[in-house]
């Protein structure tokens, strides 16, 4: 039994409240317990009882999958696997990995070249990192969250085919222009602040951010000279590479990071870098210490806009960097459940009878039927819990008429047969599946190391506290979490956002886990942060939270005892695909890009996953899809897919 200290207990963690801890997918017991702790058997019988999206425990990647692909990656599998039992199963099109990218090549085949699907994933929920968190208060009301993948964005920089299947899954775009109210914030009278924990910046103070940083920054715990600098470098930026041409700035700025554009070209306090620290992580997946300058100056960091750098982007920035800066579209394209709801239509389409309707707002509302994604009846059939150990044409892989796809379900070998496989699992797991590739492709797919995440969501029963500070969100650099901010303000038909500071709301603090150590690249962060991540135990990330809401708010009504009724970690040891970015990939965008080899298909195998595209979008991973797709169908069959990694190079218009 937990022995509670005095805070603990005034922050309410001995409360009987909804704690949900996730990785990678699949619930953990609450406390930390290391995945190899757990049994496959016994995790995936308890899943399968449940309705994913409200399970009580951690999300993110299911224990059980962990464990069968750690013993693969490790050569300890095959040593105790038995005898692979055939269920006698035979279809058209295999598909390894429920992800948006597997449930839009499902939909792409059935389109074209209708058939007998089957979509094999390793998690206890469809969808991949796009996940559902849905929870009823103890007022009785229905409150829905995303977990992972967040919005749709830049609809105008997608592809036909990325629009052709939207369209075709019943996702109208220009709805969700009335759907996302863009005045919530003003209308209540919310703005933004800056939490300084005392632990960073000496003492705790809570400060509301003002148009000018003249006026808000001097009431800051920063030191004078930062103060000073941060003024300037927020209100009266100078041109700190006076004297150089257009090109070279933006050339010097391409090959200096953002945090010694600070200290070394601006000559700027340190406690600059410690306050921007992680401005760019959750875009780049790496802090300002491995992220340029350039890129920097695309996610609107301070600091350009006396340096007359114009608004084109300059050819190295990174597939983000380019679209950040030159994004059109607002930022809207966004369900309560994020893209959740995209994975949500793919499966409604492909499988009407586990969710009934045809409109976006039944998407939303409508309850899932599980039991129904794996019925013998249905053309497509959604097969959870399971998880691909290998793939094998039977027979030369030229000449095959088959591919043989085994599998791990209920503590079972299990073998069917598929014409054609698409593998859209991570590019670090195909290795792994085959040894028919060759070891150039091998050490292309092992370039696609997975940035590691922590999507959180905490549900409050109130958000008065929010309104008597007159702030929707905060940001609390040097913390764990260094933030927080309230969901997106999105009502679709019956489900309807907070409207008053009674109602109840969902806070999303998210973290990119990577160790921030200067002279790392973003690889050996991310590996590095994945040991962290796995480390964490829920109460340390409980305790954090509910510290960290009392400090900031603590000249408000709010009682993280009382307020808070439920909290849900999506932990995603294997998170986003990894863009590529400067200073660390010099072959940048002309090439030759790891990608192209890795995810070259063979014999009746195609390879999709966003990995395949090294860009972290849902669209992408529907780009990767398509062109997966296209090659099992001979080429020219699906059109109009995007192959590059970032917006259509030919509507950038790059500088260099």
């Amino acid at each position: 039994m937990t022995t509670w200290s005095e805070r603990d207990r005034r922050l309410g963690m001995d409360r009987a409240i909804s704690r949900r801890d996730f990785l990678n997918g699949v619930a953990l017991t609450i406390g930390g317990v290391a995945i190899s702790q757990l049994g496959v058997g016994a995790a995936q019988a308890a899943l399968t009882e449940s309705y994913p999206p409200a399970l009580k425990t951690l999300r993110g990647h299911a224990d059980g999958a962990m464990n069968v692909g750690h013993a693969l990656r490790d050569g300890t599998f095959w040593s105790s696997a038995g005898a692979p039992e055939a269920t006698g199963e035979s279809y058209d099109l295999v598909v390894v990995g429920g992800g948006i990218s597997g449930l839009a090549a499902a939909q792409f085949y059935q389109k074209h070249k209708p058939g007998k699907v089957l979509i094999v994933e390793n998690n206890d929920d469809f969808g991949g990192h796009a996940r559902r968190n849905e929870y009823v208060t103890s007022a009785g009301r229905t409150v829905i969250g995303y977990g992972g993948s967040q919005s749709l964005q830049t609809p105008s920089y997608f592809s036909e085919a990325v629009h052709g299947l939207l369209e075709d899954v019943g996702i109208e775009l220009e709805k969700f222009d009335s759907y996302y109210d863009k005045d919530w914030d003003d209308a209540r009278g919310l703005g933004s602040a800056v939490f300084f924990p005392k632990e960073v910046f000496g003492e705790d103070k809570f400060v509301p951010e003002a148009e000018a940083a003249a006026d808000w920054v001097p009431l800051t715990p920063l030191n004078d000279k930062a103060k000073a600098d941060l003024i300037e470098l927020i209100d009266a930026p100078r041109d700190y590479l006076a004297g150089k041409t257009r090109e070279e700035k933006l050339k010097q700025l391409s090959e200096t990071t953002y945090a010694d554009f600070l200290t070394g070209i601006c000559g700027y306090d340190p406690q600059l870098v410690t306050y921007f620290k992680e401005s760019t992580a959750a875009y780049f997946g790496i802090g300002i210490e491995g992220t340029t300058a350039l890129d920097a100056w695309g996610n609107w960091n301070p600091g350009f806009s006396g340096m007359d750098l114009g608004e084109r982007p300059y050819k190295t920035m990174s597939p983000s960097g380019r679209l950040a800066l030159t994004d059109p579209d607002p930022y809207i394209y966004h369900f309560p459940d994020g893209n959740a709801g995209v994975a949500r239509a793919l499966v409604r389409k492909l499988i009407p009878a586990a969710l009934a309707g045809s409109s976006m707002e039944e998407l939303v509302s409508g309850k899932l039927d599980y039991t129904a994604l794996d019925d013998a009846a249905n053309d497509t059939r959604l097969r959870l819990n399971a998880s691909v150990v290998k793939v094998a044409h039977e027979g030369d892989p030229a000449s095959a008429e088959s591919v043989t796809v085994s599998y791990v379900e209920d503590g079972k070998l299990r073998t069917v047969s598929a014409r054609q496989v698409v593998l859209a699992c991570w590019h670090r797991v195909i290795p792994y599946l085959t040894n028919e590739i060759p070891a150039e492709q091998v050490t292309a797919l092992n370039d696609q190391i997975k940035v590691p995440l922590i999507y959180t969501n905490v549900l409050l029963n109130n958000w008065r506290a929010f309104k008597e500070a007159g702030i929707s969100g905060f940001d609390a650099p040097g913390l764990f979490f260094d933030g927080v901010s309230m969901d997106f303000p999105v009502s679709v038909g019956d489900y309807k956002f907070a409207d008053t500071p009674d109602d109840p709301i969902v806070l999303h603090l998210s973290k990119v886990v990577v160790t921030g150590e200067t002279g790392m690249s973003a690889r050996q962060q991310a590996q590095a942060g994945r040991q962290l991540l796995t480390s964490i135990s829920f109460e340390d990330m409980e305790r954090h939270i509910r510290d960290m809401l009392s400090r900031a708010l603590a000249g408000t009504s709010f009682d993280a005892a009382r307020d808070i009724e439920a909290i849900t970690c999506n932990r995603w040891s294997h998170g986003y695909a990894l863009e590529y970015m400067r200073p660390w990939d010099a072959f940048w965008p002309d090439g030759p890009l790891p990608i192209a080899a890795a995810r070259k298909g063979w014999g009746r195998i195609a390879i999709a996953n966003s990995d395949s595209g090294a860009y972290a979008y849902a669209h992408s991973a529907i780009d990767q899809a398509a062109r997966a797709v296209d090659e099992l169908l001979g080429g020219g069959v699906v059109t109009g897919y995007s192959t590059f990694p970032g917006p259509p190079v030919d509507k950038l218009d790059l500088v260099g």
